[in-house]
């Protein structure tokens, strides 16, 4: 078997593409969550606080001396990605509460008698028959 047919037949498998969209949909969710922290949540909080700019917030460890910049921790963008974990995982933990709950109800739906044998209906057929007469 070829390298290239084994690696079709890989990348064709249906698991292998619908985890390929997941990542891609999952990629971009995460922009769009990025943006929601940093451009809708982040900007409301830092008026309240006063104008604060949480992407501007660090803490100088090391001033910046000639041509040496400064060595910062920066505090603020790590609470807005924090932020952004949080929410992505809420979301991927509602969608997972969904599907989970989704699957509970089909379980517990029940399942339909099975179909009687050929045996089965000849022979009730025949009792039938035999008790009319």
């Amino acid at each position: 078997m070829s390298m290239m047919k084994e690696f079709k037949e890989f990348a064709i498998k249906g698991n292998m593409v619908d985890m390929a969209v997941g990542i891609i949909i999952g990629g971009a969710f995460g922009k769009i969550i990025s943006s929601l922290v940093s451009d809708v949540i982040m900007p409301p909080i830092g008026m309240l606080m006063g104008g604060v700019d949480f992407a501007d917030k660090a803490v100088i460890l090391k001033e910046a001396a000639g041509e040496v910049e400064a060595v910062a921790l920066s505090y603020g963008v790590f609470t807005n990605h924090v932020l952004d974990f949080l929410i992505v995982a809420f979301a991927i933990f509602m969608v997972v509460k969904g599907i989970n709950s989704m699957k509970r109800k089909e379980a517990a739906a029940p399942a339909a008698p099975p179909e009687p044998s050929k045996e089965e209906v000849l022979l009730t057929e025949i009792r039938d028959l035999l008790k009319k007469s």
